[in-house]
């Protein structure tokens, strides 16, 4: 089985979210086989800043769809989506 890089946007819900313990419990909220290669970081707008995991999941039914719930239920995340995925 192959596996499939995804970068996912993730939005905090404001600017006053701690972005360095934000990526911790995305991090922990991983489900078994998915792990994230790094983060970058982007401004947005009004001192808003989206943060990009890349994720390695494996290449199989549901794609990226665990790790788009388990990082939608992370306290502190408004809003997740995929802007990016390709086979490695």
């Amino acid at each position: 089985m192959g596996k499939v890089a995804a970068k996912i946007k993730v939005m905090p819900q404001s600017p006053d979210v701690d972005l360095d313990a934000l990526q911790d419990r995305l991090e922990q909220s991983l489900p078994e086989g998915a792990k994230i290669k790094g983060f970058e970081r982007d401004d947005v707008a009004f001192g808003l800043v989206a943060l990009y995991p890349t994720v390695i999941v494996p290449d199989d039914a549901g794609g990226t769809e665990a790790v788009e719930d388990a990082f939608g239920a992370v306290e502190g995340v408004e809003s997740v989506g995929v802007e990016n995925v390709g086979r490695i």
